[in-house]
């Protein structure tokens, strides 16, 4: 049988350390949540592999090294409500071990009733996990101070940049160009900046796409 302690613990320190996480919260978070727990059975073996992990069709797990810096990106405190709009769940248990609340939106009751059980069997008690569409976020938890896209968009909808308190914080994988690039988005009276991270990849996430123009013969 496989010693998954000791795979969380290699992932960590051949994965995640070196690629300049120093957040010491998100590196005992990693140590701790076994990620296999957030994945289809399917997928388990490949847990603690560093490569994307594709769960549906648009919804794909991060590979570990790139979720730890988007979360360390966010710059969680201790007092903040997030939200996280999750492929796997397990982006979500992470950030309950350093934020005070946390909402888990799934894209529907199926992925939720499972978050939740895996929750509840980790005794995780400071996330909500629920259903519905990405792009209108999750109001009744709102206002956030954190909200965290795991994965590709094109746009934030004003759904949920009215759902993120003034000084707020976004992170996701903004795909506005060839190359993907995580960044943080700062809410200063009501207007956002915009900082650019590090290249990742993500899918486009379904309602985070760029009206484009329609096409005129």
């Amino acid at each position: 049988m496989a010693d998954v302690a000791l795979q969380r613990r290699n992932m960590v320190e051949s994965q995640v350390r070196p690629s300049d996480v120093t957040d010491r919260r998100i590196m005992a978070a990693m140590t701790a949540i076994p990620r296999e727990t957030f994945l289809p059975a399917r997928l388990a073996s490949l847990a603690y592999s560093d490569e994307r992990l594709t769960i549906a069709p648009e919804r794909e797990a991060l590979p570990p090294r790139v979720l730890a810096k988007l979360i360390q990106l966010a710059e969680l405190e201790a007092g903040d409500n997030v939200l996280v709009i999750s492929a796997s769940g397990y982006a979500a248990a992470l950030v309950t071990q350093m934020a005070n609340k946390v909402v888990a939106l799934f894209a529907d009751n199926e992925e939720a009733k499972a978050a939740k059980e895996a929750y509840a069997s980790l005794a995780i008690g400071n996330v909500a996990a629920v259903a519905g569409a990405a792009a209108s976020g999750w109001p009744a938890g709102a206002p956030y101070d954190v909200v965290l896209i795991e994965g590709g968009i094109e746009k934030v909808p004003r759904a949920i940049e009215d759902q993120l308190r003034e000084n707020g914080r976004l992170v996701s994988i903004s795909l506005n160009d060839k190359i993907g690039r995580a960044v943080l988005m700062h809410k200063r009276g009501g207007l956002f900046a915009r900082r650019d991270a590090f290249q990742a990849a993500a899918p486009l996430l379904s309602g985070f796409a760029e009206a484009r123009p329609a096409f005129v013969f």
